[in-house]
């Protein structure tokens, strides 16, 4: 059985959101304050975290923050705000997904269901298939060789290119701002600045994508970064 973290402080709308969970055959818990709901996303394990963002003492942005950096589980933030500023925060932290208060909760449990079923192919699947190489659709990249094929025919890669591309492949449905591109793939000592990214993801698009001004692999998350879609 699944089992499913709640961390919201309002009792009413996480029993209910419990109930229908528990319904659809989930095991859920629920942690009313941030304190708690962090404590028990990092000593205990879960398939899922509902997070909503206004919490006392520790609020939803810091457990996001914290619990990403120790797990790869998805995480549903839950936000009362409708401005584009939380969304776009909490995405950048490391959230998957977001729904806005009021909300039905079917919709809840379909977007859960819906994350633990992408979870369950890119940890299972995706992983277990493709250890020395990763096939994505049309795309299919040779660790080994560090060559990149679209539709079997090679594409020319430069070092820093490739390493782009396979560091993006390896993260899937992952948002990663250019600041963290930058300095995962050229390091703290590289001489240019994090415009490089724009111009490497753009040349990636080039080479990779049927229609770049389209793109279906890299994705631009418009004020967070960059996200490479299975």
């Amino acid at each position: 059985m699944k089992r499913i973290l709640i961390i919201e402080d309002e009792d009413i709308i996480a029993e209910v959101q419990k109930d229908y969970l528990e319904a659809g055959g989930f095991g859920v818990e629920i942690a009313a304050s941030g304190d708690t709901g962090l404590k028990k996303a990092l000593e205990e394990e879960y398939d899922l975290i509902i997070l909503d963002l206004m919490l006392p003492k520790t609020d939803g942005f810091e457990i996001c923050k914290r619990v990403r950096q120790a797990k790869n589980i998805p995480i549903l933030m839950v936000t009362a705000k409708k401005e584009d500023i939380d969304k776009i925060r909490g995405l950048g932290l490391g959230a998957d997904d977001y729904i806005t208060k009021p909300f039905s909760v079917g919709e809840l449990v379909a977007r859960v269901k819906a994350h633990l079923s992408r979870y369950e192919r890119l940890t299972s699947d995706y992983r277990a298939r493709y250890q020395d190489e990763i096939r994505v659709r049309g795309i299919r990249i040779d660790k080994m060789s560090r060559k990149v094929f679209v539709n079997e025919s090679e594409v020319p890669l430069t070092s820093k290119e490739y390493d782009l591309l396979l560091f993006l492949a390896l993260h899937p449905n992952r948002v990663f701002s250019k600041d963290e591109l930058f300095e995962k793939i050229w390091g703290l000592d590289a001489l240019s600045d994090n415009a490089t990214v724009t111009v490497y993801i753009s040349k990636l698009r080039e080479k990779i994508e049927t229609d770049p001004s389209k793109p279906q692999y890299i994705e631009t998350i418009w004020g967070v970064g960059y996200r490479f879609n299975l």
